[in-house]
């Protein structure tokens, strides 16, 4: 077995996932995703490789690599259908609700006047957020329509694709945290809560990890969630509503742990590494060739 790791920096969560696999003794290559050239018509320096376990956080590089990857018929984790799903909002909560995962309210407008429109039809308070980001960043509490109307014209401004798209969101009145598991394959094998004043309970935004109990039914959202957007290895973040129960809010496709294994008490790492054999051992079926 010979893996590569795809990166674009050594965080904390790669730098444990390239001890773990030393400790192992399984082969594996470091691949910069910045140094990435590919001659679409020769896959043979890639042949090499039993599977790819992508951990970039350059969305743009990892989906066309990864898409690369897969038509030459080469496993990856995860797959290019589930970065591109995962890695857009919209894309996500899409397939959410084709799938009748429980999920917040989502409407999406194209242009300022609608979106102001819908807003008022929903009721404030509504989030807004950018169809691709991560991390809690550039999501927007609107209360009212006058802030409405300043945010819409700043998107307006800047002017970019991305800003173009408005992806509105229910606002959920949720117990000061929230919930990030851990679905690999078809098991939730850890969860905690991340608890925070703010209505953005990120940690990567200050938010304070605890351990949270996998009960079965928190089990089934998160792996239902986690098959709608195509499997593999996810992160799927859980909202809790008085009257409606667990509402998947989002399901991210590179997942970061660092403050989870001691919180959980689970070997999340490890847990990764053997899925990504198992994958490249054909154990698990990867789906490249139907992207």
């Amino acid at each position: 077995m010979r893996i590569a790791v795809l990166y674009s920096r050594a965080r904390v969560e790669e730098k444990i996932l390239f001890e773990m696999l030393d400790a192992r003794g399984i082969e594996y290559d470091r691949i910069d995703d910045r140094d990435i050239a590919f001659d679409l018509g020769n896959p043979a320096p890639w042949r090499k490789y039993d599977v790819v376990l992508d951990r970039s956080i350059n969305f743009s590089r990892a989906l066309y690599t990864l898409r690369v990857l897969n038509d030459w018929g080469i496993p990856t984790v995860n797959t290019a259908r589930v970065t591109e799903t995962c890695g857009d909002k919209l894309l996500t909560s899409s397939v959410l609700f084709r799938a009748g995962v429980p999920s917040p309210t989502v409407q999406v407008a194209f242009t300022a006047e609608s979106a102001l429109k819908t807003m008022q039809e929903m009721g404030f308070p509504v989030i807004l957020k950018p169809v691709i980001g991560s991390w809690g960043r550039l999501l927007s509490k609107i209360n009212d329509r006058d802030s409405a109307e300043a945010i819409l014209e700043h998107k307006e401004v800047l002017g970019s694709y991305q800003h173009s798209i408005f992806y509105i969101q229910e606002y959920i009145e949720k117990p000061e945290r929230d919930i990030r598991a851990f679905v690999v394959g078809d098991r939730t094998i850890a969860a905690i809560y991340r608890r925070s004043e703010h209505w953005i309970t990120n940690t990567a935004r200050g938010g304070e990890a605890s351990n949270c109990p996998v009960t079965p039914e928190l089990d089934a959202i998160c792996v239902a969630a986690s098959r709608a957007v195509g499997g593999g290895i996810t992160g799927v973040d859980v909202l809790e509503d008085r009257e409606r129960g667990f509402l998947i809010n989002e399901v991210n496709h590179t997942i970061e742990f660092r403050n989870s294994i001691a919180t959980t008490g689970v070997d999340i790492p490890n847990k990764i590494i053997d899925y990504a054999l198992a994958v490249g051992r054909g154990e698990i079926k990867n789906d490249t060739n139907n992207q």
